[in-house]
């Protein structure tokens, strides 16, 4: 398949509009460099709608498009419970998580980790994260964009794969986050209305006469499986989406973690301008992903009825797209290339982020503005020098291990999701490990049940967390007028004001709970 001219004009004034919007958001006030903060957390201004826009620009890119449409095609809509369930998760992050993030000025989740539990671990989690920002994330993201590249303008897949990541580095190594995050309303509208065509064209196609909704009502009809949200055990793809207990078990874990922990994700979020537009924008970005399944899993179900047989389910996105009219191919694949660009950058600069702030600038002992404001001009220019260093060696370190590591595969977003769930246990120790926070004597009174046989598996679960959080409660509970033992670690405000407002209505409430979830 090959572009037409005016696909290509489309295509290039969104390469050049974008490119020039980022660099002029980008601007400083004459006299001012850029520090830290203004690099790595857009100088803590996002409003609210830059915030949603952001969280779903950042999210939804090439191994979502592609890749969930290709499991679409092969699985069916339940693959968008990842979808729907993250709308829901993306409330409990800005009801309770924020709060607590902002409140004690967070700003990378291994700063989190480390007023938690300690120096040690913010270094052991930001190597952890940036090796699977680098080597999952970031290589998923320019492989799975090169092959829709590929296949809708008939470029070179290593050319497209080089191409995709050095524009997604250019367009924010200047501004940073506030490059990203101001420009990704446009990434977003581009990517709904591209979704939004592709979705209704390929359903008129197979409505006919009886256009979109009768489109609908026939691919229902005809592929009746692929519209089942809970899977059977006899389903050949139950391995990969094990029926109900997707929904109220492991999914939760790895949303939470993704959504509330997960630093390329909340960073949008620690950069606004106060609470109430941290939460405001968090809702509007749950909205946007409720639209999700319907601009990307539509298209790849569609596909089974338009294109059966392909030999990749990865190919169901691009060849819908070559069923689309000179203008519109250009508008979609200018959408797509949106949803990759800026979901690149957003990891390229939150690698940045972490490296910067939670490793280099620990090693060398350094203050900086991102973190308490105080900071030396001199320092700060070199951080920020050491950013954009960091970017640069991510996105080439991602383009040369892409097709090794997924090159032999056939749906590239399960790769994305299984190794993500291999390692969010670890993460999640330490992050959903937090419940503590929301019910803080459950983690103590799990505790008790390390003197007892653990027999089920979720009880070793549930000792995990209490091994994660016990000391830290402890500390909590500390009688009033007592130091409390802290190892050399703080508590956060939030926890030294949970002390005094507990109960006995909720120490029993807590341990009825608790009983009936261990008993179960």
């Amino acid at each position: 398949m090959q572009l037409a001219t005016i696909d290509i004009v489309v295509v290039v004034i969104y390469a050049i509009g974008i490119f020039g919007l980022a660099q002029y958001v980008s601007r400083e006030k004459a006299g001012h460099e850029k520090d830290t903060s203004d690099y790595f957390l857009a100088s803590k201004s996002l409003p609210w709608w830059a915030i949603g826009a952001s969280l779903i620009a950042a999210n939804i890119s090439a191994e979502q498009i592609v890749g969930m449409s290709g499991s679409g095609y092969a699985i069916g809509l339940a693959i968008a419970s990842y979808e729907w369930m993250a709308a829901a998760t993306l409330l409990i992050v800005g009801k309770w998580f924020l709060p607590i993030f902002l409140a004690n000025k967070i700003y990378t989740m291994p700063q989190f980790l480390e007023q938690r539990f300690g120096p040690t671990i913010r270094t052991v989690m930001a190597v952890f994260w940036l090796v699977l920002y680098v080597f999952v994330n970031l290589t998923s993201i320019i492989w799975l964009g090169s092959i829709a590249v590929t296949q809708v303008a008939g470029v070179n897949q290593d050319v497209a794969l080089v191409g995709l990541g050095a524009f997604a580095l250019l367009y924010q190594l200047r501004g940073g986050l506030k490059a990203v995050a101001l420009t990704d309303i446009v990434q977003v509208t581009l990517l709904v209305l591209g979704g939004l065509v592709i979705a209704w064209l390929t359903l008129s196609k197979i409505g006919g006469d009886a256009g979109v909704i009768g489109g609908f009502a026939e691919l229902t009809r005809r592929v009746p499986d692929h519209f089942d949200m809970i899977l059977s055990p006899d389903n050949p793809h139950y391995k990969d989406l094990p029926g109900i207990a997707v929904l109220i078990g492991g999914m939760w874990i790895a949303n939470l973690s993704y959504w509330g922990f997960n630093q390329y994700i909340i960073q949008r979020a620690l950069a606004a301008k106060n609470l109430a537009e941290a939460q405001r924008g968090v809702v509007f970005a749950g909205f946007l992903k409720l639209l999700m399944p319907v601009i990307i899993v539509l298209p790849g179900i569609a596909a089974v009825v338009l294109a059966p047989g392909l030999s990749k389910p990865d190919q169901a996105y691009p060849t819908m797209m070559a069923l689309l009219p000179t203008g519109l191919l250009g508008l979609v694949f200018a959408a797509l290339i949106a949803a990759i660009i800026a979901s690149t950058a957003s990891k390229i600069n939150s690698i940045a982020t972490i490296f910067t702030l939670d490793i280099y600038a620990k090693f060398r002992h350094v203050r900086t503005r991102a973190e308490d404001e105080v900071g030396d001009e001199a320092h700060e220019r070199r951080m920020v020098r050491v950013g954009r260093i960091a970017a640069l060696v991510a996105i080439v370190i991602a383009m040369i291990m892409a097709r090794p590591l997924l090159g032999s595969l056939d749906q590239a977003f399960q790769y994305i999701q299984e190794f993500s769930g291999f390692v969010t246990p670890g993460s999640d120790r330490f992050g959903v490990g937090e419940l503590h926070l929301l019910v803080p004597r459950a983690v103590r009174r799990i505790g008790d049940f390390e003197r007892g046989p653990l027999h089920q598996p979720h009880v070793y679960c549930l000792r995990d967390l209490a091994r994660a959080g016990g000391d830290r409660l402890t500390a909590r509970e500390t009688p009033r007028g007592e130091q409390p033992h802290q190892h050399g670690r703080r508590l956060l405000p939030h926890h030294r004001r949970l002390q005094h407002r507990r109960g006995d209505h909720r120490r029993n409430s807590g341990r009825a709970l608790l009983d009936l979830v261990v008993s179960a």
